[in-house]
């Protein structure tokens, strides 16, 4: 693994917004890094997708277990979240995507930082914009992503075969929300499937249905909305009665909380993939403490101990892990993130900062191998 500096394209802002990718800066800073990227050698990337699916596996199994208990306090799950999370995981309901957070340096394996399991974003410019990027300047090197085949794929065999009506809900008021919810929907769309898009705050509520703005009833909805925010909604309580299949399924407020990474080390210490994870004192030595609902890298910090992180945020808050460093390319440090389209790895795409917390204002470099 190492970070190069290559080609900048002349017209490579104007390429981007033709690809629909037009929050290529923000508020003036580049998001997207023309000029640089990252080559691995074929041996990495096999490394990163066999780490990728043990971990996903790994989180399956966990779910499974916890449902088969019917012990959820690890995840502080209010009754009704539960209840939609047993009914959700019995009736199968099928996954789409997630995206694993995972240090990587080319040497030591890959480890877990989190999993974005419900609303994961970036999804857009790995599966496509960094594509066409490849075939611009590296057309006879290779990228690990699949992610544009896979999804449409998992669009084809959701329903088995069947062509149905697919809603698509963002905040419409965020540009990379929308951009996200509308990628998606063009690969259902590529699938066969009829797609709707619209603003989240447009749903209504009527008769058991939830309804779009033609109060045509939603019976598949695809939402970059968090279950915690859904289940805090007025509109929450209609949730166990509706008859909308939700995308993610509801059995994904599993994962997608950090209480999942001290569960994972409780059921799988030491593993090499995963980090040394507690929700109480009990690390030794630097401590990164996250709260359990976070997102990017929100609320993130780094302690010199457990029982300073502890002294310092509320108990209830926050789960803690192992610092384990982003590793530096000349003070880049790069986060990488894997995806899983249905149970399959399916690419990575690298957020940079030069922090060791990653945030919305990290850059997104492309990859090859």
């Amino acid at each position: 693994m190492e970070r190069l500096h290559c080609p900048s394209r002349d017209d490579w802002a104007a390429r981007l917004e033709a690809q629909g990718f037009d929050y290529h800066s923000l508020d003036g800073v580049p998001y997207w890094s023309e000029g640089v990227c990252y080559r691995f050698t074929a041996e990495e990337v096999d490394q990163l997708e066999a780490a990728t699916e043990e971990l996903h596996s790994m989180c399956l199994s966990l779910v499974e277990d916890t449902v088969k208990s019917g012990d959820y306090r690890a995840f502080s799950l209010s009754s009704e979240a539960a209840a939609l999370v047993e009914r959700s995981w019995k009736l199968q309901e099928p996954a789409l995507m997630g995206r694993m957070d995972l240090h990587f340096d080319g040497r030591a394996p890959p480890k877990l930082y989190e999993y974005n399991a419900d609303t994961p974003t970036s999804l857009f410019e790995a599966a496509a914009i960094q594509w066409f990027w490849l075939q611009d300047l590296y057309p006879q090197a290779d990228q690990f992503n699949s992610i544009h085949e896979k999804l449409i794929e998992a669009w084809r065999q959701r329903w088995n075969g069947k062509l149905l009506t697919v809603h698509f809900a963002s905040y419409t008021a965020s540009r990379e929300d929308e951009a996200n919810a509308d990628y998606l929907r063009d690969t259902c769309a590529q699938a066969g499937h009829h797609t709707i898009g619209l603003d989240v705050v447009n749903i209504g509520w009527k008769d058991r249905h939830f309804l779009d703005l033609q109060d045509q009833p939603i019976d598949r909805l695809f939402k970059l909305y968090p279950w915690e925010w859904m289940l805090d909604e007025p509109f929450g309580r209609h949730i166990p009665s509706a008859t909308t299949e939700w995308i993610e399924p509801a059995w994904k407020m599993l994962l997608s909380t950090k209480a999942l990474l001290p569960a994972l080390w409780k059921r799988h210490p030491r593993h090499p993939n995963l980090l040394a994870s507690s929700f109480d004192g009990q690390l030794q030595g630097p401590v990164v403490a996250k709260p359990r609902l976070g997102r990017e890298g929100a609320g993130v910090q780094v302690f010199r101990t457990a029982s300073a992180a502890f002294s310092d945020r509320a108990l209830s808050d926050i789960v803690i892990q192992e610092y384990c460093p982003l590793p530096s390319f000349q003070g880049n440090r790069p986060v990488i993130g894997s995806w899983i389209i249905g149970n399959a790895a399916a690419g990575i795409g690298i957020r940079e900062s030069l922090t060791d917390i990653t945030s919305n204002t990290s850059r997104f470099v492309p990859h090859f191998f």
